[in-house]
Order: structure tokens, then sequence, then C-alpha cells
């Protein structure tokens, strides 16, 4: 089984910790985590990452721009937007800018783990 390395960008500590605690530990390590976009891309360039969860609403630079950022580093890069955010422009622009999926917040551990393994499932099935 491939191994992935992970980072999980959210400005709540609470949501950080809940995705570090639900993620497949035989499937991903997380590598970094970064509380806002600006953090997150400063990771990105100093750590070799496949797969990122994303937030959209943080201080500093939100999400889309973030996700504008990671994929103009690096194009294969996974990015699952992981938000409150009922918007669905909002998700479908995420989308457009590059993520590669879309979880809804509040998420069990169970649909993040389905969220997770679908992303990396479909892009080397």
């Amino acid at each position: 089984m491939k191994s992935y390395n992970l980072m999980i960008v959210d400005d709540s500590n609470i949501i950080r910790n809940k995705i570090k605690r639900a993620y497949d530990k035989e499937k991903f390590s997380v590598v970094c985590t970064a509380t806002n976009g600006e953090e997150a891309i400063e990771m990105f360039k100093s750590h070799p990452v496949d797969v990122v969860t994303m937030d959209l609403t943080m201080p500093k630079m939100e999400g889309i721009a973030c996700i504008e950022n990671l994929i103009a580093i690096n194009p294969d890069v996974l990015i699952l937007v992981v938000s409150a955010l009922s918007d669905k422009a909002t998700g479908i622009e995420a989308l457009e800018k590059g993520a590669t999926g879309f979880l809804l917040k509040p998420f069990t551990e169970d649909q993040l783990q389905d969220a997770l393994n679908e992303l990396t499932d479909d892009i080397y099935a």
C-alpha cells in the first residue's frame, strides 16, 4: 500500500487535532500542520506533502488563495477541503482552483477516512 504525507491546514486547534486522530495511520503520515494559508505555503515548500486537508475560512490567507498557491507549486498535490461553508459556490470555486475533494464540517472520523481514501484511490486506482 502506498503511503501519503499529509498536511493539515485549519485555524481551529480542535479540528487539527480531530484530523490528527482520525486518519488511517497505515496509509497517511501527518508531516506538518498550519493555522493559516501563509503558514501552509511555507510548510509546503519545505515538507514533501502528497495530501492536504484545507479549511477555507482562516486568518492571513484564506483557503481558496492557498489552494491556488499550493497547486502552482505542485500541480499533483491532492487537496481535501474541510469546511463548514454550506455555500455551494465557494465549494465549487475551491474545486475549480484545484481542490480534489470536499468534506463538510462537522464530520465523523469515518467520513474523514472515507474522503481521504476516495481522494487517493481515485488518483492512483
